[in-house]
């Protein structure tokens, strides 16, 4: 059998190689028809406000009830990761989403609405703590950012096909629109029983028994192969998250209040910006898809922008220079009365709020925590990117009726947004290509 220099097999490198293009397909899918799931209801709620009657406040409580589902979720599924495992967990996310978007054609009223839409986008959502676990710890350190900036992508995909399909089929009814999202979801889910358990997963597992069982020998053979933090390991994720004063604890607080401020800021320009469009800008529902169906389309290069530029300057510089514009920008979108001139700028700000912000951001997460921790600290990352949703969302339906638009928007989008940019320089540099056992234990 050839070999390399490494004493790698050419062909085990070969077949790895194959794996971890499958791997980013199916990844890349899920979170694409993950994203479209969600931005159906972004794009349908001016439809669903006429079709029940709805006021401004209920359309905000909607928001505020997905999103407080969307974060409960993503805990249990996060804390569900480092006791059964990645893998079923991704796949269970995206069997769930496909069964509640197809529910979503048969509600007859807001509540129901509410309840089916929550449980879908509250799976969809989790996708992502998966996504994030799952795929960093499987691909290659030196390539770690970009090839999962290639799956964060995935995110612009979905607003791209969300939007063709709202074009194509809303004149059918917004319902009819759901139905597009079924299938996709449930073949995707399908071709995820062929995606590997994570190694390191498996290693924390097999540390974890040895040592229930006692057997020092066993322990310090696996040690060897992998180091982890045996005593940690031993207070379980939760308590080893929150209970123990450290670097872990630290890197959890610091990127808490970070996701907290970009999730609250996140609502006004990618979960109310039709139903702003339409009502503040004199945008028409269509206008407002193509708007998003460009900025979609094109928003995918910006998340591989996003990952070159953390794996060349470091992934916490991209986070500081791309939060540092959100502000800026919404305040400018907000000033800005010329339509060719919000459309442009809000193409900018859908670009700072997703793609360069995430094709960095997300393998940042995977990076600052252990193994032994990382699936329940990215659920919880999860649910703080939630949580600051619900507060957004929250916000947004009181300030909209006492207030107006344009405080709202000042509020959420320009002072939350600056906000947000300035968090960022708590976070601390990690110098990208590390193996996951060098930078944390």
């Amino acid at each position: 059998m050839s070999t390399r220099q490494s004493g790698q097999p050419v062909e085990t490198e070969a077949a790895d190689r194959r794996y971890v293009i499958y791997l980013i397909i199916i990844a890349v899918a899920g979170w694409s028809l993950a994203s479209y799931d969600t931005n159906l209801l972004v794009l349908t709620l001016p439809d669903i406000k006429k079709d029940f009657g709805l006021s401004a406040t209920l359309v905000g409580l909607l928001g505020f009830i997905v999103f407080a589902a969307e974060f409960f979720i993503s805990l249990f599924i996060g804390y569900g990761m480092d006791q059964k495992g990645r893998k079923w967990m991704w796949i269970f996310c995206l069997a769930m989403a496909a069964v509640f978007t197809g529910l979503t054609v048969f509600v007859q009223n807001y509540w129901q609405l509410a309840l089916v839409r929550a449980v879908a986008s509250g799976f969809a959502q989790a996708e992502l703590a998966v996504s994030i676990t799952l795929v960093n710890e499987q691909v290659p350190a030196r390539r770690r950012g970009m090839l999962y900036s290639v799956v964060q992508g995935g995110y612009p995909l979905g607003v791209f096909l969300a939007s063709a399909v709202y074009l194509l089929t809303a004149s059918h009814g917004w319902r009819y629109v759901f139905l597009w999202g079924v299938v996709p979801l449930v073949v995707v889910a399908i071709g995820r029983v062929k995606i590997r358990e994570s190694d390191r997963f498996l290693h924390v597992k097999a540390v974890r028994e040895a040592t229930r069982a006692g057997d020092r020998e066993r322990v310090d053979q696996l040690q060897r192969e992998r180091p982890v933090d045996v005593e940690d390991l031993q207070k379980g994720s939760i308590r080893g998250l929150f209970a123990t004063p450290g670097p872990v604890r630290n890197a959890l607080v610091r990127l808490s209040i970070v996701w907290l401020l970009y999730g609250t800021a996140f609502v006004a320009v990618n979960t109310y910006i039709t139903v702003w469009l339409t009502s503040q800008k004199g945008w028409s529902t269509d206008s407002v898809a193509v708007l998003l169906l460009v900025s979609g389309g094109i928003g995918y290069f910006f998340y591989l922008l996003g990952g070159a530029l953390g794996e060349r300057f470091g992934r916490r510089n991209v986070l500081v220079v791309t939060g540092l514009l959100v502000g800026p920008l919404n305040l400018a979108l907000l000033l800005t009365t010329n339509q060719v001139a919000v459309a442009i700028i809000y193409f900018l700000a859908f670009q700072a709020t997703n793609g360069t912000w995430s094709g960095a951001g997300y393998s940042y997460q995977a990076e600052s925590f252990p193994t032994r921790v990382r699936g329940t600290a990215i659920g919880w990352m999860s649910g703080m990117f939630v949580g600051g949703l619900v507060i957004g969302s929250l916000l947004w339906t009181i300030l909209i009726d006492t207030t107006g638009a344009t405080i709202t928007w000042l509020v959420i989008g320009v002072v939350i947004g600056f906000l947000q940019g300035i968090s960022t320089f708590l976070l601390a540099d990690i110098k990208p290509g590390q193996e996951l056992e060098d930078i944390a234990i």
